[in-house]
């Protein structure tokens, strides 16, 4: 029986994958070149500032208060799987001073402020993507220029501004609600009070530099969020498939992005 031979790759598809490569290149790029340019626009009209306060305000109740439910819950779970995951180094060597050292650098640096804006991402990311996207299949954003309104002074700085003080101030209630978690469960799983515990925090190992690490990270964050929302948002076409098209697109880019800026921001702040 004579061995197969594998048909060897043709040309056309080396120029098949090298296509679907350079594509995927060059969708990168326009839509980080739409989202810087729309970040251009966003500035130009913040000096002086040029806004609807009224729309600020709406918006920053919708994203932010309704917003807190979800990252109390998952703030206080979060200090709760710290204290579990540190619990057996701990126990080990019996440092239960260093408990709240222990859960509090990973939370208030990393844990936190990451997944507040993963939070944040899915649920006022999307909706905001959602909603621009319909007013624009919709045309309610010709409409508004047709009547000298700007769209992006009327719509988008508002939301830009109000998703940033979101997920800033959420990244706060997180913190410290989390460290508020992570006490409770090492008192009730390990006997840790927490006195004891909070004085692990503040005993000079953690200072607030580790806390405005944190912070930084939320408003940058918030940054990426905003822009990608936006972006994709006044970028839909196709109808009501289009609007669902952007929302993915915005959830994907959004993740990467704060994933990819948390390790940029990580190494430049130590």
């Amino acid at each position: 029986m004579s061995a197969q031979v594998s048909p060897r790759p043709t040309p056309g598809r080396f120029v098949a994958i090298a296509g679907a490569v350079g594509a995927s290149f060059l969708e990168i790029a326009q839509t980080t070149g739409g989202m810087g340019v729309l970040f251009g626009r966003i500035l130009a009209r913040t000096v002086p500032p040029r806004l609807d306060t009224g729309e600020l305000w709406r918006n920053l109740y919708k994203m932010a208060v309704k917003s807190l439910p979800i990252v109390i819950v998952t703030a206080l779970f979060t200090g709760a799987i710290m204290v579990i995951q540190a619990a057996p180094i701990v126990q080990r060597y019996g440092a239960q001073g260093l408990l709240g050292w222990g859960a509090g650098f990973g939370t208030l640096r990393e844990v936190a402020p990451l997944l507040t804006a993963l939070m944040i991402s899915g649920r006022v990311g999307a909706n905001n993507t959602a909603e621009l996207g319909t007013m624009v299949v919709t045309e309610q954003i010709d409409a508004l220029r047709a009547l000298a309104i700007d769209p992006i002074s009327f719509l988008i700085l508002p939301r830009f501004i109000a998703i940033i003080v979101t997920l800033f101030t959420m990244t706060l209630y997180a913190d410290i609600l989390a460290l508020f978690g992570a006490a409770m469960t090492g008192q009730g799983l390990m006997g840790v009070s927490p006195t004891t515990f909070y004085n692990g925090v503040t005993a000079g190992l953690l200072g607030f530099g580790d806390v405005a690490n944190g912070l930084v990270k939320s408003v940058v964050f918030g940054l990426i969020i905003a822009l990608a929302s936006c972006h994709f948002g006044l970028a839909t076409k196709g109808g009501a498939p289009g609007v669902g098209r952007s929302v993915n697109a915005t959830v994907v880019a959004s993740a990467a992005g704060v994933f990819m800026l948390d390790y940029v921001v990580s190494f430049l702040l130590g």
